[in-house]
């Protein structure tokens, strides 16, 4: 007797299916599409649809990639993010460009504080022949008045417009292939038992290729930051050399006693 097929499986309806989405969301703090499409079997497509949907509803936020349950922390703009403490940035900034040694190749990471080390890096007119790779089309441009002192290289990559970033693919192309004196990352939290973390997916996974493509390993980070831990680890503490903030030295004695050397900036 012929072996009868096994009847397809029948999609759940569109509202039970968005239940199960919205629950997921709100359980896991993030969910992937890519995830949820082969844990719902549907494509990502109607998952993209889904989520659209419960946007709209109010019962998540849409983020690069994904979802997060509403009223995560949105990220902001590199502009909005650099009219923020821009006394604190330009310390920060300056502390950290100070780190940086002629003949030094340097990995300069996104963000509204790493663009103050751009800046701070252009001021530094004692340096020279020092060679900076970054994945920030804003910091590649805040550094082109140094050129030829700086030599610059952008990654290349899939452009995220918040940032004026490029990420994968394409970006891991240079930063696997290369060892740097030092990089020096921006982030969205740095605490003692989450360590370094990060808003945005797809920044942290080229923040991470930036902390791997260095022997050494500056966090340049606000006051604010300290104490908080976001969405994605970008480095344990046990892998970061150097933190440069703002924060009071009382504030980050449990960082230091991790091992981790802080620099404090002063405006």
């Amino acid at each position: 007797m012929a072996t009868l097929p096994e009847p397809a499986a029948v999609p759940a309806p569109a509202a039970v299916r968005r239940q199960r989405l919205a629950d997921l969301v709100r359980t896991d703090g993030f969910t992937r599409v890519a995830d949820a499409a082969a844990l719902l079997g549907v494509s990502e497509v109607t998952v993209r649809s889904d989520l659209a949907v419960l946007a709209r509803d109010g019962q998540l936020s849409r983020v690069h990639g994904g979802a997060m349950p509403r009223g995560s922390r949105v990220e902001p703009t590199v502009e909005t993010a650099s009219a923020r403490d821009p006394a604190a940035k330009l310390a920060i900034g300056r502390a950290a460009a100070a780190l940086v040694r002629s003949g030094q190749s340097v990995v300069l990471d996104v963000g509204s504080t790493t663009l103050a080390v751009a800046h701070a890096l252009v001021d530094r007119v004692d340096l020279d022949d020092v060679l900076v790779v970054t994945n920030g089309l804003s910091i590649a441009l805040a550094l082109e008045p140094a050129v030829p002192r700086l030599t610059v290289v952008v990654t290349g990559g899939t452009l995220r417009s918040l940032q004026h970033s490029l990420v994968d693919p394409f970006a891991a192309s240079v930063l696997d292939e290369i060892a740097c004196d030092l990089a020096i990352l921006g982030c969205n939290g740095v605490d003692a038992g989450g360590g370094v973390t990060g808003l945005n997916l797809p920044e942290t996974d080229v923040k991470r290729r930036m902390a791997r493509a260095a022997r050494r390993v500056v966090v340049v980070a606000e006051a604010g930051k300290l104490g908080r831990v976001s969405l994605a680890r970008i480095a344990p503490l046990a892998e970061v050399h150097v933190l440069v903030t703002d924060a009071a030295p009382e504030r980050t004695a449990a960082l230091a006693a991790s091992g981790l050397e802080v620099v404090h900036a002063r405006s």
